[in-house]
């Protein structure tokens, strides 16, 4: 009798599907220091998450990479050849609306900070932080963090305060949040993230996002800071003296 061949038989051991590729996240970085830039686009290409999509040293060039580059969040100096980067964030937003945008600093000047925040960033880096500090907070910005330090909030909820509304701050309605969304915009008000939120009001992490993106589309606000800045503003939210 003829013997089965080796590739006849039958494994009965499943077959398994791959796991799925994490999504990358692409990084455009804006700065005029080349060295800097170079060195952080080595950093963030050595991690399978992330990607860098860009280096471009002025707002022009930034503003023409970015449709191609279809970054999800951008790394933004203020002083740049061309302009001031926060002005410069309008425009980005335009190209790219989902984007986050997180604004370099080399000092804490809060009426900088004000008014990058007023204008949709995502939150601050200092500068002199670690490459390890950035890349953490390049991955907190994509989930949807709100990077700026409760004493550093309230600061500037103080300062917003006392400046006038611009159109973006008296257009819509603000009546229709419901008790918990204001529940959570009270929280997020004293610079609590999502997994602290989600605890303190006994709600799953998933809920408590749910509810901060709602948020964001009732104050037509790009980012969680923004949020906050748009609710103090309109007396949502008291401002924290700390």
């Amino acid at each position: 009798m003829t013997q089965p061949r080796r590739h006849d038989r039958v494994s009965a051991t499943p077959a398994t599907d791959p796991a799925p590729t994490p999504a990358v996240t692409r990084v455009l970085l804006v700065d005029d220091h080349r060295a800097f830039s170079e060195a952080l686009a080595i950093a963030v290409g050595s991690f399978p998450d992330l990607a860098c999509v860009g280096t471009p040293t002025t707002i022009a060039e930034a503003l023409a990479a970015i449709p191609e580059a279809q970054p999800d969040v951008i790394l933004l100096d203020i002083y740049l050849p061309d302009g001031n980067g926060i002005e410069a964030i309008a425009g980005i937003r335009a190209l790219q609306p989902g984007v986050r945008i997180l604004v370099m600093t080399g000092h804490t000047d809060v009426d900088v900070m004000a008014r990058a925040a007023s204008a949709g960033a995502s939150g601050f880096l200092p500068k002199e932080n670690s490459i390890a500090a950035i890349l953490d907070a390049i991955r907190a910005a994509r989930d949807g963090q709100m990077l700026v330090d409760g004493s550093t909030l309230a600061a500037i909820l103080g300062q917003v305060g006392r400046a006038p509304m611009g159109p973006r701050g008296r257009g819509a309605d603000t009546t229709h949040l419901t008790v918990r969304e204001r529940d959570v915009l009270d929280l997020m008000g004293q610079g609590l993230d999502p997994h602290a939120i989600a605890a303190r009001l006994t709600i799953s992490l998933h809920t408590c996002r749910g509810y901060q993106k709602s948020i964001l589309a009732k104050l037509d606000a790009h980012s969680q800071l923004e949020a906050v800045v748009v609710a103090a503003r309109r007396g949502l939210i008291a401002r924290l003296e700390r």
